[in-house]
């Protein structure tokens, strides 16, 4: 009888779903192992994360360090709530704990341990686009907005459906069937129709709401009573080309969500953003970050603080050189 463990996977994101799948398979083909429990998790949970009780065995991928996983892969600059964790990452020394904050995204990093197990080309095929995804390197505006690609339409899918068992839907099914099979699947359909269709709006809602700044940086708030309508997280580059940031407020449920990004399309070093959100209780990469917070006084402050560590030429990150290629 197969052993069981408990696979937490950073949702909704397509990396963590990938990774969710690479991890599974590989565990199965070469352990014998299955999930018997998919979780998603995300940065809501970062911080009581360190001291929740993991089922075990407890498979952790795409997602902050934790010290009971026995399987654990990530590549974001914020893995690490606290010095006490890193070093105890440090300190274990497996071959199942894998790190790199340089990876574009953990599939990648994650697919040069499993990819001798999992020789099918479709698993290489979701390694690709994750990348590409995870770390907006995407071959244009365009296609980041609008592109109709199988793993775009799963991506897209996620801003009508979070819940867990849409996740274990797609992990489930991605160890068995290619993108294409898994996107043309009734259930994805239902899911990616109408978000393509609130994207359209969600596009022109954004050309009234955002502005661009005099140092690159698009500002935005969208208001939170729109209906089926929704905001692309590269609305802001197919608005304005030229762009250097992108930072402003989501609704986000019964809160408010500060996306931020760095243009993808202009070659310049980014500022470390991931690091910038983790100051705010959230997190992310060099080029894309997040935080959830209150609506209201809280976002708009928060808001502002992030503003200021962009704009402060004072701060000991890097700073912004247009002459650098976008190497991070």
């Amino acid at each position: 009888m197969a052993e069981s463990f408990t696979l937490y996977l950073h949702f909704p994101c397509f990396d963590g779903v990938i990774c969710g799948v690479l991890a599974s398979e590989y565990l199965h083909r070469k352990r014998g192992w299955e999930p018997g429990a998919i979780v998603p998790v995300n940065y809501s949970s970062k911080g009581f994360w360190p001291t929740q009780e993991l089922r075990q065995p407890a498979v952790v991928v795409d997602f902050l360090y934790h010290p009971q996983a026995v399987f654990w892969v990530d590549h974001h600059q914020t893995s690490f709530v606290n010095k006490q964790l890193q070093a105890d990452f440090e300190s274990r020394k497996s071959s199942d704990l894998i790190y790199d904050a340089k990876s574009p995204s953990c599939a990648e990093l994650l697919w040069r341990k499993t990819y001798r197990s999992l020789k099918e080309p479709r698993f290489r095929e979701m390694v690709d686009w994750a990348r590409r995804i995870d770390s907006a390197r995407y071959e244009s505006v365009e296609e980041a907005v609008l592109g109709d690609a199988p793993a775009l339409r799963i991506n897209a899918s996620f801003l009508q459906d979070q819940s867990p068992e849409y996740c274990q839907f797609l992990v489930t099914s991605l160890r068995e069937q290619s993108l294409a099979n898994v996107a043309d699947s009734t259930i994805v359909l239902e899911r990616y129709r109408p978000v393509k269709t609130a994207i359209a709006r969600g596009q022109r809602l954004f050309a009234r709401t955002s502005r661009l700044e005099d140092d690159g940086i698009v500002v935005f708030s969208v208001p939170e009573e729109v209906e089926k309508t929704l905001i692309s997280r590269y609305a802001p580059y197919l608005a304005f080309p030229k762009a250097r940031y992108s930072v402003g407020i989501l609704p986000a449920g019964s809160g408010a969500k500060i996306t931020a990004m760095r243009n993808p399309w202009r070659r310049f070093k980014s500022l470390p953003l991931g690091r910038i959100f983790s100051r705010y209780g959230g997190g992310g990469h060099q080029r894309v970050a997040s935080v959830l917070v209150k609506k209201g006084k809280e976002a708009d402050s928060t808001l502002q603080a992030i503003l200021r560590d962009l704009r402060n030429p004072d701060m000991s990150l890097l700073r912004d050189s247009p002459e650098e290629l976008a190497g991070d």
